[in-house]
Parts: C-alpha cells; structure tokens; sequence
C-alpha cells in the first residue's frame, strides 16, 4: 500500500493516533459502557465545578428557586425526548409496514439478488448476514488467486508487479475480515465492523484500472477471470448496504427499548426532585462537600442518562453513514484521494 492509497481496515484509513482514539470511542466501545462513562465523567466535572463555589446549594435554594427551575426542564426535556426518539424509530421502521404488493416487491428484489449470487457460486449462498458476507470475501480471494494463476507470465513487469500487490493486499484483507466474520453475530456492530474493514470500493477501482490499462494484451481467459472478480467485488457492494441498513434499524430499535428504560427513573428523580427534596432534606457534608450538592448532580446526572444514551448511539450510526455514504468505486474520504492517478492513461 502506498501513500496515496486508502487503507484496507477503517483503523488504516484514519491519520492520527488522536483520529483512531476517536473512531474507536464513536464505533467500537459498547454503547451502555460509553454512556456510563460519560455520565460518570458528567457527574464528576459538576462535583469539581461545585468545590469552586464557595456557596452549597442548599442556601441558594433558600434564597431562589435554580434546582427546581432545573428539574422541572428535565422533566419536559425528558418526555418530548422519549417521545421524539420512539416516534423517529417508528418512521424509519415504517418502510417495514405496507401493503402486499410492496411487500411482494421487497420479497422478489431479495430473491432476484440471491439467484444472481447462486448462479454465480452455482451453490446457494448461507442465509445469516455474517455468513453471507465471508462467503462473498471468501469466494473474492478465490478468484484473485484464480486471476494470478490465470494471467500469463509474458506481460510486461510492470503490469504483473501491479497485479501481484492489487492480489496479495486484496487476499491478505480477505483472510483477516473473514476471520472476524467467523463467529459474529447479526444484531452487534461486529458485523458491520467488519464489513467496513473490507475496502471493496478501492479494490474494484484497481481491479477496473488494471484491466482496462492493459485490455489489449489480454487474452479472453485473463478477461474472464479479472471479471468474475469484479463480479464477486460488486456483489459485495449492495450486500454490505443492505445489511447496514438492516443494523440501522435493529439500532433504532433497541435504542427505543433503551431510552423508554432509562427514561423511568430519571422522572421519578426528577418528579421526586419537584416535590420531595428541600434545603432542609439531610443535612450535613460527606467528603467536605455539602449533602445537598452531592443530591443534586446525582439527580441532574440521572436525568441526564437518556441525553447521553441517544448522544451515544446516534455516534455510532452517524459515523457509519458518513463513513459509507457511497456505494461502489467512489471514495469520499480524503485519505483515499490521489493525486498521482493519471486517469486518462
């Protein structure tokens, strides 16, 4: 891999160390441990913030009314929120309702695709999301090493020095995504993760510019085989698509679940911080810190849990969509730009 080509895993294909911190923290890490984290460094941020101030806030609210002021926006925040975040999931999940003939539709553009995959393994393809996938990665490493042993060896060195690093890179990313596709399972970010780390856009431009830059010398087997592996490649494209969009929506719903569950005990803290909770309810310090602060940033944080579920899932889906936002061999990431590719050639 040279400089002005895009790595083949998502980690390569970001600069800095900073960069790959960051795109671990939006993809990998599980969303409820991101969540946590966050809530807790949220919490702890409002307790060194609090030591600043030389007044507790159980005078301030003798004096005013802050702390009310603020749950009671928690409160409204809290139920338009929920309320926002099931009925979007419900309009995105909405193309799964509606009437037979579309229904139809969908079933016949699924089937159209399997049969043109079967006829191409002349075997039917396995059914689960992962399987598929490495069968398709698999097959892809089959015929690049059909394609070498295919090509004759009277071509220029060039040419086969080009097509044996295009082969070696595309087989050596195939065995590693494969492997993380050995045991993943449909419903965890595993799957996309891996299928985002099989760079099929960049691969089919190779394959495509090779083939066409050399077209004349080729002989009619050297074409066929360079186009059943373009042809497994383009297959490759719509699969991962359609199982990320798949994800999408298994995302948003448990997103959903999740919010109407961490939604319950942030009203009642909030309800409780409305109605129960006073200057005078316990009184005393814990830790050199007045008791009364030390209750309300814990209830400002556990109301704040929903925020910051929905921050963190709408991380994860918001970087796979601008990280996947073209299909086939478009790259818009600008560490896969060139600017040594002489098209026109």
């Amino acid at each position: 891999m040279t400089d002005d080509e895009p790595g083949n895993t998502m980690r390569e294909r970001v600069g800095t160390r900073r960069t790959r911190f960051l795109l671990y923290a939006q993809l990998n890490v599980n969303r409820l441990v991101l969540t946590l984290w966050v809530s807790l460094a949220f919490f702890v941020a409002l307790i060194v913030l609090s030591t600043f101030d030389g007044t507790p806030i159980r005078v301030v609210m003798r004096a005013s009314d802050p702390v009310e002021t603020l749950f009671q926006g928690f409160l409204t925040a809290i139920i338009t929120g929920v309320t926002l975040v099931v009925t979007i999931s419900q309009l995105v999940l909405s193309q799964e309702l509606g009437p037979l003939g579309d229904q139809r539709d969908r079933m016949e553009g699924a089937m159209s695709f399997r049969d043109e995959v079967e006829d191409f393994f002349d075997a039917a393809p396995p059914p689960e999301p992962s399987s598929f996938l490495q069968a398709l990665i698999d097959m892809s490493a089959e015929n690049a090493e059909e394609l070498r042993e295919t090509v004759s060896d009277d071509h220029d060195e060039e040419f086969l020095d080009r097509l044996d690093t295009f082969l070696d890179q595309l087989v050596s990313n195939a065995e590693a995504v494969s492997a993380e596709l050995e045991d993943a399972q449909f419903g965890r970010y595993q799957v996309v993760k891996s299928a985002l780390d099989y760079n099929y856009s960049w691969k089919i431009y190779q394959a495509r510019r090779l083939q066409r830059d050399h077209a004349e010398d080729l002989s009619a087997a050297e074409r066929a085989a360079f186009n059943d592996l373009l042809q497994v490649l383009q297959f490759f494209g719509p699969a991962r698509e359609h199982f990320k969009t798949l994800y999408f929506e298994w995302e948003l719903v448990d997103l959903s679940r999740k919010m109407l569950y961490v939604s319950v005990p942030a009203l009642l803290v909030a309800t409780a911080m409305l109605v129960i909770v006073d200057p005078s309810t316990l009184p005393g310090i814990f830790l050199g810190i007045d008791t009364m602060n030390w209750i309300v940033i814990a209830s400002a944080t556990v109301c704040s849990v929903p925020f910051f579920l929905l921050g963190a899932y709408m991380l994860r889906l918001g970087t796979i969509a601008r990280r996947t936002l073209a299909i086939g061999p478009f790259i818009l990431r600008e560490s896969g730009r060139s600017d040594t590719i002489d098209w026109e050639s």
